[in-house]
């Protein structure tokens, strides 16, 4: 229950952003820079999380970030579990060169090192001025990170339910094999796919924060968790709060994400279903 609230915290958060954040996540005072949160000696009443360098509101740019966070992470999931579940049942009933073809190329990509391509793909499109924005540049290189991990569980499902007797009725009545991947395959997988995909968004937001600890994120001055806590690092000394606060937050994500994960694993998969 603890993780759903959390989850729901994040949801209601993103959604109503704009009437629940107390000011607005670009506006900046010169006058009340680092602020320490209300709780803390010298706190203002104003600024339950304090502010940040340039006298932003921390707690507006953290729910502003909830925002950035779950469209992103809702776009690059739903893409790449799109095209990672359609591999991968396409991998596993068709097998043969087809199924060599496509796990040759999952080993190949979960060789690559990813950080280093997104680097190298930001690089090159900002030299390039290339027209495309560096949110929707994220979104894409974390849907190419999300799709292998559905590949491989996904193939391994198909191959069983192409041997079922239902699948073989279907061949035999003459059903074409779009029809039995969508009809008699794909319903058999969804349980599988909803908890991969709820177990690499957790992933995915680390990632994230990541890319925009280290500039190749989210731009400033958008407020994304990860570019807080890499806009703070040099003030940790004397302003922990904008480090520490963000990282609570990503922290807290994450965690919820990986246990709702576990919980849908041992829900949906009779094999592992707990029974009390």
């Amino acid at each position: 229950m603890i993780p759903i609230l959390i989850l729901a915290v994040l949801v209601v958060c993103a959604i109503f952003a704009g009437s629940i954040a107390p000011y607005s996540p670009l506006k900046n005072s010169l006058r009340e820079r680092n602020v320490p949160p209300a709780w803390v000696e010298g706190g203002s009443g104003a600024h339950w999380f304090g502010t940040d360098h340039v006298g932003r509101d921390v707690m507006s740019r953290l729910i502003h970030g909830a925002r950035i966070s779950l469209t992103v992470m809702g776009i690059a999931v739903s893409t790449g579990l799109a095209a990672g579940v359609t591999l991968g049942l396409v991998s596993g009933y068709f097998g043969g060169w087809v199924d060599e073809v496509i796990q040759r190329i999952v080993d190949i990509w979960n060789a690559l090192p990813f950080l280093l391509i997104v680097l190298v793909v930001v690089i090159v499109v900002r030299k390039r001025e290339i027209q495309l924005s560096q949110t929707t540049l994220i979104m894409v290189m974390l849907a190419l990170l999300t799709w292998s991990n559905f590949v491989k569980n996904i193939r391994a499902e198909a191959l069983t339910l192409r041997e079922r007797d239902y699948v073989m009725a279907a061949r035999i009545a003459g059903a074409s094999h779009i029809r039995i991947l969508w009809r008699h395959l794909l319903p058999g997988v969804v349980n599988t796919s909803i908890v991969i995909a709820t177990l690499s968004t957790g992933g995915l937001m680390l990632a994230e924060a990541a890319l925009s600890f280290l500039g190749a994120g989210i731009p400033p001055p958008t407020p994304a968790w990860g570019l807080m806590v890499a806009e703070g690092r040099e003030y940790i000394a004397t302003a922990w709060w904008l480090v520490v606060i963000p990282g609570l937050a990503i922290f807290l994500v994450v965690m919820s994400l990986n246990f709702i994960g576990d919980w849908l694993r041992d829900r949906l998969d009779p094999r592992l279903r707990q029974l009390t």
